[in-house]
């Protein structure tokens, strides 16, 4: 055995009993962080306007966690560009868990799938906490349009192809109905539109032929009989829309995009204090009261924790990808 040999392991046992030391004392300074926080105020950051439904959730999940911690959580309001601002700006803020992102997965999974210079990264620049709900994308024509059912439009779209249109106010309405596109073969040119709202009533109006829209906005125009609706995204149906299919019902599984909002902390934020509010999310998100209001709002309680929500996201990074490639979209 050569000397250098001999003090390579000399210096690899060195350290090996160094790091066997350092490891209890990490855990117990890790137990300590977590067995003082919070100790003050933590803020939930909204990516949208006061009064939405990610607004909501945050103030609901908001109130529950503090009953757990103690503390109370603080909504902040700060919207632009569909989440991406507030989402770099927390990605600035000191990892310390007193700044908590309530985040949709436009901004998140759906940014970083289509935007190729995005300044996050959902699961890298973040620590994904728990997921609060998801909801489907709903199918809708104008109630007097030919088409019954989704194989209908298909065909309508196909004999009508410098007819066929449909209204999107967002990349997530997009990438949908362009997935639906994929899948069914079925011509349509998008119509951009400011918000939900005036999307859906869009095809109310008659001004374009579809729209895949989040529930929202609108059950409330199905059960007025303003807009009807085809299908729901996915294998199951809406609880508020029983009587309207799924997409894999009609014969379109792989049209499964849904909608979520989500819990996140910044990515550095010691792992004690990351668990401990992971367990405060998922506790808040599972109460009876928590799952009645969501259900109220058409929003699908979740309740899946940080292992669970991060494969989910980085699963849905990898589909928008493949979607965005295979139907050619460019966006800015």
């Amino acid at each position: 055995m050569t000397v250098s040999h001999c003090r390579r392991m000399i210096l690899c046992a060195a350290t090996a009993a160094v790091l066997g030391l350092m490891l209890p004392a990490q855990i117990a300074q890790a137990k300590d962080e977590a067995a003082g926080y919070p100790d003050r105020p933590v803020r939930l950051i909204v990516p949208f306007a006061p009064g939405g439904s990610n607004d909501i959730f945050a103030r609901l999940i908001g109130q529950k966690a503090s009953e757990t911690l103690g503390q109370p959580f603080v909504v902040e309001n700060r919207p632009g560009a569909g989440g991406r601002v507030a989402a770099e700006w927390v990605t600035n803020q000191p990892h310390d868990g007193y700044t908590v992102f309530v985040a949709s997965s436009g901004g998140m999974s759906i940014a970083a799938a289509v935007y190729s210079k995005l300044a996050y990264h959902p699961t890298e620049s973040f620590i994904p906490l728990a997921m609060i709900s998801d909801v489907p994308l709903v199918l809708v024509v104008a109630p007097n349009h030919p088409a019954k059912s989704v194989k209908e439009l298909v065909q309508w779209a196909k004999q009508n192809p410098e007819k066929a249109n449909y209204a999107s106010s967002s990349v997530s309405f997009t990438l949908g109905t362009e997935l639906l596109k994929l899948a069914s073969g079925m011509p349509a040119t998008m119509i951009p539109y400011k918000s939900s709202s005036a999307m859906v009533l869009s095809v109310v109006s008659g001004d374009t032929t579809m729209a895949l829209s989040s529930s929202a906005p609108v059950i409330p125009q199905v059960k007025a009989g303003k807009v009807q609706a085809l299908a729901v995204t996915g294998d199951k149906r809406e609880p508020e829309l029983p009587d309207v299919p799924s997409m894999a019902e009609v014969g379109f599984p792989d049209v499964d995009i849904r909608l979520w909002t989500g819990l996140f902390v910044g990515a550095k934020t010691p792992p004690a204090i990351a668990a401990k509010l992971e367990k405060a999310f998922v506790q808040a998100i599972k109460d009876p009261g928590v799952i009645e209001r969501l259900q109220s709002m058409a929003a699908m309680p979740s309740g899946i924790g940080s292992d669970e929500f991060r494969k989910l996201i980085d699963a849905d990074i990898e589909s928008y990808r493949k979607i965005v490639k295979e139907a050619k979209l460019k966006f800015e």
